[in-house]
């Protein structure tokens, strides 16, 4: 499970920038499209988070649809995975968003 050390990670970098302050909620963006797992983040984040910053912070994931635009016709559409099909019939599609992990914002005391 790489959500595991994506985690651990994740929660390093947000005690690093929080600064020596206790962060009661810390917001990720977890795109659909990133193979990351976001009940798989939230059944790490408490162990990882223990004796840090974050712990006993509240986790809050916003899951980002995935979307990809036609590079034949120009449309854009909604991927649910990579194997998705343009209107037009095309497969070549260039992904827009949904491939993202980002740490939108924490909440600090």
């Amino acid at each position: 499970m790489h959500e595991l050390g994506i985690t651990q990670g994740i929660i390093e970098l947000v005690a690093e920038r929080a600064a020596g302050a206790k962060v009661n909620v810390l917001r990720l963006e977890i795109g659909k499209l990133s193979a990351i797992m976001p009940d798989a983040i939230r059944f790490c984040f408490d162990l990882c988070a223990q004796d840090t910053a974050l712990d006993g912070a509240q986790l809050e994931i916003i899951e980002i649809p995935g979307r990809g635009r036609c590079r034949q016709c120009g449309g854009e559409l909604a991927m649910e995975d990579f194997l998705a099909r343009c209107e037009c019939g095309s497969i070549d599609l260039e992904c827009i968003a949904g491939e993202q992990l980002k740490i939108k914002e924490m909440e600090v005391v």
